[in-house]
């Protein structure tokens, strides 16, 4: 028996006391195996070794839940005394609820590390970025292999494990010409195999050919309202907002989501469909299960413009009325359209490609604003200079109804895969 699965089944029976009518626990160990390069030079190469444990307890309807990072037997006692006590000081709440039925064993990814293939992709990296982009300072990179174990058992037999592997490539950098420097970007993407360089990957080559041309920056003149270009990336984070402001717990729970009533109803441009299909082959090691015991299923969040399901969980989907979501994985794909970038480009009269936007939380309605970073200024179709010191504001879903067009190419970083996305109707202000 290995030490997830050990441990799993020690904290449920420490669980199961007179009065507790529901309980899972889930217990987790990853591995990782990290180089660490800063301002060039390989300076660590070290292996952590986590492990996590998460208990629930239902007991007259009240829910408790610990997490902890022991599998030692004391210490599993006491995060089972500490969930049922948590339970017991809760308010009761009939809609809790777990998985009733499931089982499975699944494998996936890359397992076992292959550190010498890493170490020499690592440094190609390092190489080829040197040569190919002079006026790239890279700050740090991280690249590491993790294997992740995991358990999930609740008192009703449904039993879950789980093996998966992956590699990760992490970087921060920024153009840099004599005293004059770009703003910090960033790279992120993990995949499942070494056959191909890491610079061929994800939109890595795009985001440091960027930082060289981010060096020189001057700020959008003047307020207007023009088109933004997202890109892949930047996409990622506002649909991130969106789903966060419009379809999950709190916001269903509470009331203020605007698209509480619709349901089967077009929220958005017809172009639009966006999926969470975490076992799309795109997706490296996506989620098999849920944290509440269910078997994950792909499913489509918007389509064809129209609203299809709520990303509830099944306590939110009990308050509610409506169905709970087939999986909280995130693994967000779009579909592309039939435009070429390079003629979204051409089309745009005046306005920006955005590559990172930083704002505060959008409001209860959807209104965001907030600096458009690592961005260039488009005018009469083509891409002219870098933008700073230049705010954008709009409306989540306002944008997502006044859309002019989604790019035929798509990016992928091991999470998902999403187009570049152009939209009409954002305020860009300058100076």
């Amino acid at each position: 028996m290995n030490r997830e699965l050990q441990a799993a089944k020690q904290a449920l029976e420490h669980l199961l006391v007179d009065g507790v009518h529901d309980a899972s626990v889930s217990a987790s160990t990853s591995r990782k195996s990290e180089f660490t390069v800063d301002s060039g030079k390989f300076n660590l190469l070290r292996t952590t070794l986590d492990h996590s444990l998460g208990l629930m307890a239902i007991k007259g309807h009240c829910r408790g839940t610990v997490s902890g990072n022991s599998f030692e037997e004391e210490a599993i006692k006491a995060a089972a005394r500490d969930c049922i006590a948590s339970a017991e000081a809760g308010q009761p709440d009939e809609a809790w609820e777990i998985a009733r039925e499931g089982e499975g064993s699944f494998v996936s990814g890359a397992p076992e590390p292959d550190m010498d293939k890493l170490f020499t992709r690592t440094k190609e990296l390092l190489d080829s970025v040197k040569a190919e982009y002079p006026k790239v300072m890279l700050e740090q990179v991280v690249t590491a292999h993790t294997t992740h174990k995991s358990v999930y058992l609740n008192n009703h037999g449904v039993q879950y494990e789980s093996t998966s592997g992956s590699y990760s490539v992490s970087l921060m950098f920024s153009g840099q010409e004599g005293e004059k420097s770009s703003s910090f970007n960033g790279a992120y993407l993990i995949t499942d195999n070494l056959d191909t360089p890491f610079l061929e990957l994800s939109n890595i080559r795009q985001n440091l050919a960027d930082a060289e041309n981010q060096i020189h920056t001057k700020p959008a003149e003047g307020k207007f309202e023009g088109t933004v270009i997202f890109t892949p990336d930047c996409l990622g984070s506002m649909l991130y907002s969106l789903i966060g402001n419009y379809v999950t717990d709190g916001v269903l729970l509470d009331g203020t989501s605007l698209w509480k009533d619709a349901l089967d109803t077009k929220v958005v441009d017809e172009r639009i469909t966006l999926s969470m299909n975490p076992s799309d082959s795109r997706v490296v090691n996506g989620e098999k299960y849920t944290g509440e015991g269910f078997i994950s299923q792909d499913f489509d969040l918007i389509k064809n413009g129209v609203l299809k399901q709520f990303m509830l969980s099944s306590y939110g989907a009990n308050k509610v009325g409506k169905t709970r979501a087939p999986n909280f994985s995130y693994a967000m794909i779009m579909q592309p359209g039939d435009t070429p970038l390079e003629e979204l480009i051409k089309n745009t009269k005046k306005g920006l490609l955005v590559s990172r936007y930083s704002g505060g939380a959008p409001g209860t309605g959807g209104e965001f604003s907030g600096v458009a970073k690592n961005s260039f200024l488009i005018e009469d179709g083509k891409v002219t200079t870098a933008v700073s010191e230049t705010m954008i504001s709009g409306n989540l879903a306002g944008m997502l109804k006044d859309i002019v067009g989604i790019s035929k190419e798509t990016v992928e970083d091991g999470t998902g895969s999403l187009p570049w996305l152009a939209v009409d109707g954002i305020t860009i202000s300058g100076k």
